[in-house]
């Protein structure tokens, strides 16, 4: 396609995309962020390595999902500030997202919450164009395996340069060179989103619509449903439960997030029916 992502997006035919580097920018920014009802992130290594290959290779990876929503009225997770005005929230594709995020700036986002090894280290071979992590015995002592993050944020000059250094093979120093560009080239494949805007759209027909476009994957439970409605009005209610949790855990009673809602609903409303919440206030809850 002759045009190029200049813009946050760029509209075609009613499609929009946006540049992998563009995106990360905005979460950096606080225009993306992550809704509180979202799970934590789950991919292992071997997700993130597919991942990053299938874009190498220029594969498709699917498109995006987000909720264009007031600021005053979203409810993130994390601690980053969000932009005022509007904010988009991530309702598919947290999980493409935050490998990018890692693999690329080398840190997780602030919304992360999961295991940050899964993104760790993540190196490239020049000569057989694979992706694998971090084995000290395999890549100590060899200099055509390079790092991704620092590749990311380096650019291809001082590894080319050290592949002039070490005496590569002249014939294939420009393979080389045509491989760390495409590497790097990944920040600037365009993705596709879509939006869901609209001040009808409430947090329960997101939700819904979260599970309708997320079927291959694991849905937000009904219990799940009933937190974003308290997290509407009281943002910090996942951390306080979570924080009640580990407490216990401490203690050697171990009981997980769905359990304690369950009680707290059996408790405030005379019935173990989560939908009961919707008629009782935060501050029974």
């Amino acid at each position: 396609m002759g045009w190029q992502a200049h813009s946050r997006y760029v509209e075609m035919e009613g499609v929009q995309f946006m540049q992998i580097s563009n995106i990360l920018s905005q979460v950096d920014l606080g225009a993306m962020a992550l809704p509180e009802f979202q799970r934590g992130y789950v991919w292992n290594r071997d997700q993130v390595r597919e991942l990053i290959t299938s874009l190498y290779r220029r594969y498709p990876v699917g498109s995006l999902l987000v909720w264009s929503t007031r600021t005053d009225q979203a409810n993130s997770r994390g601690d980053a500030s969000l932009q005022p005005g509007y904010v988009d929230l991530i309702l598919d594709g947290q999980q493409r997202i935050t490998s990018l995020y890692g693999v690329i700036r080398g840190r997780p986002p602030a919304f992360f919450q999961g295991n940050a090894q899964a993104f760790t280290g993540l190196c490239f071979n020049l000569a057989s164009e694979t992706f694998k992590f971090y084995s000290p015995l395999e890549m100590r002592s060899d200099p055509l395996w390079v790092s991704v993050t620092e590749l990311m944020q380096q650019n291809v000059g001082p590894f080319t340069n050290r592949l002039l250094t070490i005496g590569v093979d002249p014939q294939k120093l420009g393979d080389y060179i045509t491989r760390l560009n495409n590497v790097h080239a990944i920040q600037s494949i365009d993705l596709h989103v879509e939006k869901v805007a609209g001040d009808d759209k409430t947090i329960d027909i997101v939700v819904d619509i979260f599970n309708k476009v997320n079927s291959g994957g694991t849905k937000l439970s009904k219990g799940d449903l009933a937190l974003a409605r308290i997290c509407a009005s009281w943002p910090e209610a996942r951390t306080q439960m979570r924080d009640r949790l580990r407490r216990w855990a401490e203690a050697g009673f171990y009981f997980d997030l769905d359990w304690l809602l369950r009680n707290i609903t059996t408790i405030t409303t005379g019935q173990a029916l989560f939908s009961g919440l919707s008629n009782v206030s935060v501050v029974e809850v």
